[in-house]
């Protein structure tokens, strides 16, 4: 098979050329992570064994990130607008937000978080139990980047948070790294 330009200009690769590639390099889904991949994640989750879940995902999938997490929407202002006991907080490059939380819900923590332009280019994936067709598209409208339904099953629950984090370490560039 010969290469034409348009191939070559665009890095378009046959299936030969990547098996070699990633047979010496490893793909990103199989190398280990690197500080340099790793992210501070917010996680806003009022649910304790959601939360021990997530954690098990991080450490079952070897994730790097480190992941902070809050209780309800008013804690989670406070880290992302650094005051109160957060006035030392990293400026997360990743938030998982739970719709149902206490104080403020995940719509009100969204909306304040893409309606402020230090905050906006903040991905936030909304991480729900919810399926309903109604909350997917309100996040939307509000400009969550993704819309993650929870899965009641652990194995899944793991993989899903699995490919959050390969998404977002892996595959996009976040702003500032």
């Amino acid at each position: 098979m010969t290469s034409t330009p348009d191939r070559e200009a665009y890095g378009v690769r046959s299936s030969s050329e990547r098996n070699v590639e990633e047979t010496t390099t490893g793909t990103p889904a199989q190398r280990m992570p690197t500080p340099a991949d790793s992210l501070d994640v917010l996680l806003v989750e009022d649910d304790a064994g959601d939360e021990l879940i997530i954690r098990e995902s991080f450490e079952a999938n070897e994730i790097g990130s480190t992941l902070h997490v809050v209780r309800d929407g008013a804690e989670a202002l406070d880290f992302l607008y650094r005051r109160g006991a957060h006035a030392g907080a990293v400026r997360p490059a990743l938030v998982l937000l739970d719709l149902n939380l206490p104080k403020y819900d995940g719509w009100q923590v969204l909306e304040a978080v893409k309606s402020d332009p230090d905050l906006a280019s903040i991905p936030v994936v909304v991480l729900t139990t919810s399926t309903a067709e109604e909350d997917v598209v309100r996040s939307y409208r509000l400009r969550a980047n993704a819309y993650v339904s929870k899965s009641v099953d652990f194995d899944r629950f793991v993989a899903t948070v699995r490919h959050i984090d390969r998404f977002f370490v892996h595959m996009v560039r976040l702003p500032g790294r």
